[in-house]
C-alpha cells in the first residue's frame, strides 16, 4: 500500500536513508530540512513525490506552519517521523548556556511541537502514526551525554503519554532507540562542550575522545534499521519500542535490570510511607 510520509531532517542519517528507501517503493515523503541544496539531487530524480520544506526546529511558529502546508499539499499523510537533532556531547559543567538551551530547544521541544502539530491533521483524518527517533540514550545512560540524555529521556516520556492519550483517535505511537550506527550523525552531528581541565580525569572525556578520533565503526546497520522503523507501520497495534542493535539490547537491558534490582531492594522502604491500612 502506497503511503504519504512527513519526515524531518531528510538530508542525512536516518531521515536520508528512509527517505530513499520511501521513494524508491514508490510512496510520497514530506521533508523537512535546514539547507534544501541538499536535497537536490533526490528532488531531480524524484520531482513531485518529493515534498521540501526549510524548518528549523527551534521555530514554533515555522514547525506549525510547514506541518500545515505538507497536510495541506498532499492531502493526507499517513506516518508522521520526527527525527531531526543532534548530540551535544561533554561534562554537564563545561557547556555553555547556551549549548544547553540549543540542544534542548531543537531535541526535545523541536519534537514535541512537531507532535503536536500533526496532531490535529491526524485526529481529524481519522488515525495515522507517529514515530519518534530516540536512540539507546532515551533508556540508558553514558559519561559525557547528559544533555542529550535529558532531551532523550524528556521525549520518551512525552511520547509514551501521548500514546495513550491518542489511542482512542487510531494514533499510534512508536518510539525508535538505535545503538550505533553507521550514519553521519555521531561525528557531523555531533557538537562538543568547551573543556575544563578538571575533567580530563573524568569518564565524561571519553565522550570527546570518540567523536574527536573518529575511528569507532558502530556494529549496527542503518539501512537494517530503517527497513524495520518501515515495516513497524504494518504492525497493528503500534509497537511501543523499537529496540535496534545489540548493543541498544544489550546496554539497556543491563541498565534496566539494574534499575528494577535498586527499586526492588527498596521496596520495605517505599512501602513504609503510607499511612496505616484502614486509616
Amino acid at each position: 500500500m502506497k503511503r504519504s510520509w512527513f519526515i524531518t531532517g531528510v538530508n542525512s542519517g536516518f531521515g536520508r536513508l528512509m527517505t530513499e528507501q520511501l521513494l524508491a517503493r514508490g510512496d510520497r515523503v514530506a521533508g523537512t530540512v535546514r539547507n534544501l541544496d541538499s536535497m537536490a539531487d533526490l528532488k531531480a530524480r524524484h520531482g513531485d513525490a518529493l515534498w521540501l520544506a526549510r524548518l528549523d526546529l527551534t521555530d514554533t511558529p515555522a514547525i506549525r506552519e510547514v506541518v500545515d502546508l505538507a497536510f495541506r499539499d498532499l492531502g493526507r499523510i499517513d506516518v508522521v517521523v520526527s527525527n531531526a537533532g543532534y548530540g551535544l556531547f561533554g561534562a554537564a559543567e563545561e557547556m555553555t548556556d547556551e549549548q544547553i538551551a540549543h540542544q534542548i530547544d531543537t531535541n526535545l521541544l523541536g519534537s514535541i511541537q512537531t507532535v503536536r502539530a500533526a496532531l490535529p491533521h491526524l485526529r481529524h483524518q481519522g488515525g495515522g502514526r507517529i514515530i519518534q527517533l530516540s536512540t539507546i540514550g532515551g533508556q540508558a545512560v553514558f559519561p559525557g551525554g547528559s544533555l542529550y540524555h535529558a532531551g532523550k529521556w524528556g521525549i520518551e516520556g512525552f511520547i509514551d503519554a501521548v500514546g495513550l492519550e491518542v489511542a482512542v483517535f487510531n494514533i499510534g505511537c512508536t518510539l525508535v532507540e538505535p545503538g550505533g550506527a553507521r550514519t553521519n550523525f555521531r561525528y557531523h552531528s555531533a557538537r562538543l562542550s568547551p573543556k575544563l581541565e578538571a575533567y580530563d580525569v573524568s569518564p565524561a572525556r571519553m565522550a570527546h575522545r570518540t567523536i574527536e578520533e573518529g575511528t569507532s565503526q558502530p556494529i549496527g546497520d542503518p539501512v537494517k534499521m530503517v527497513e524495520i522503523m518501515i515495516a513497524s507501520v504494518d504492525q497493528n497495534p503500534a509497537p511501543k519500542r523499537l529496540a535496534l542493535g545489540s548493543d541498544a539490547y544489550n546496554v539497556m537491558h543491563k541498565q534496566l535490570s539494574d534499575r528494577l534490582a535498586a527499586l526492588e531492594a527498596q521496596k520495605d522502604l517505599a512501602f513504609s510511607t503510607d499511612y496505616p491500612a484502614g486509616s
